[in-house]
């Protein structure tokens, strides 16, 4: 082959590849961008004088089932960590997304914090009309904290509010499914954890984020039963999924498997996806997020 030939044949190649590419990241930018609007910092609620809000993001062609993402991680929260794209699977399909904040531990206790995302669903459900959603057809996601908080809903979050001073705390707190990544679900028994100091008490890392009295093994011993949603499921659970990493430290895979089995025990669906070899959190999660939007197809359809 001439060199003449040869760098045409070269230009062509290199040329078809970086349209490719172009084409790829186009497409990936699009489907990560759906169109939809966004309503941003309504208050469902306060603690300790500071305001608890969530972001709206509605489809243009809704299905009138809503999907509330839990926007925490380590029990920290805040409105600038939500990103539309984390949801573009949801919202493609016509879900209205609540992206619920909370104030961060330990500003907050983890304990208030699970009453206030129940008030949060509380909210959402008293104004539902308002939001174009139907109230028996909510869902909840999230990841590692935010998966905690999703399945401390799912599992009390049908119990009354303990102080149903205005009309919200009147309605239900449940939800009708539920698809989150690698949560803790047993604060008490943290098993193989980087977090367990082995001595029996909480996460060494949120110590503080459970209050001044979490050092004290009896009052733990409460408090960590209280927040663990494991000693908490009933025949009311909803349908369940959870994708959580067979190599992860921090929220080990046993935590996602004893919740299965004592879910199962009472006759309650809670499908477990594993991803071999992955942690807590992987870059691909992204493409994991359609099965969250699939099981929610499954259980939050219109009958």
């Amino acid at each position: 082959m001439s060199l003449r030939r040869f760098l045409k044949v070269s230009a062509w190649t290199l040329g078809s590849i970086l349209i490719l590419i172009a084409l790829i990241v186009g497409c990936g930018w699009w489907y990560l961008h759906p169109d939809a609007t966004r309503q941003n910092a309504l208050v469902y609620g306060q603690r300790d004088g500071k305001d608890l809000t969530f972001d709206i993001l509605r489809p243009i062609h809704p299905n009138g089932a809503a999907v509330l993402l839990m926007v925490s991680g380590g029990w920290k929260s805040g409105r600038e960590k939500f990103n539309p794209w984390m949801v573009a699977p949801l919202t493609r399909r016509g879900y209205t997304v609540f992206a619920v904040s909370h104030i961060s531990q330990p500003k907050s206790t983890i304990m208030d914090i699970s009453q206030d995302v129940r008030r949060a669903v509380r909210f959402i459900r008293h104004h539902a009309k308002d939001y174009g959603i139907d109230p028996q057809r909510i869902g909840v996601t999230g990841g590692s904290s935010g998966g905690h908080l999703s399945l401390m809903i799912a599992t009390r979050g049908a119990e009354p509010a303990s102080t149903p001073v205005d009309p919200v705390d009147q309605e239900s707190g449940a939800v009708q499914a539920v698809a989150i990544f690698y949560p803790v679900t047993d604060l008490i028994n943290l098993g193989s954890s980087t977090e367990n100091l082995g001595d029996g008490g909480p996460p060494k890392s949120f110590v503080k984020g459970f209050g001044p009295q979490a050092t004290n093994l009896a009052v733990w011993k409460v408090i960590g039963r209280e927040t663990s949603p494991i000693f908490h499921i009933q025949s009311n659970l909803p349908p369940t999924l959870i994708i959580h990493g067979s190599s992860d430290t921090l929220t080990p895979l046993d935590q996602s498997e004893r919740f299965q089995a004592a879910a199962r025990s009472v006759g309650r669906t809670v499908d477990l996806i594993i991803r071999p070899g992955k942690g807590h959190g992987w870059p691909t999660m992204v493409f994991d997020i359609r099965l969250l939007a699939d099981w929610f197809d499954r259980h939050l359809a219109q009958h």
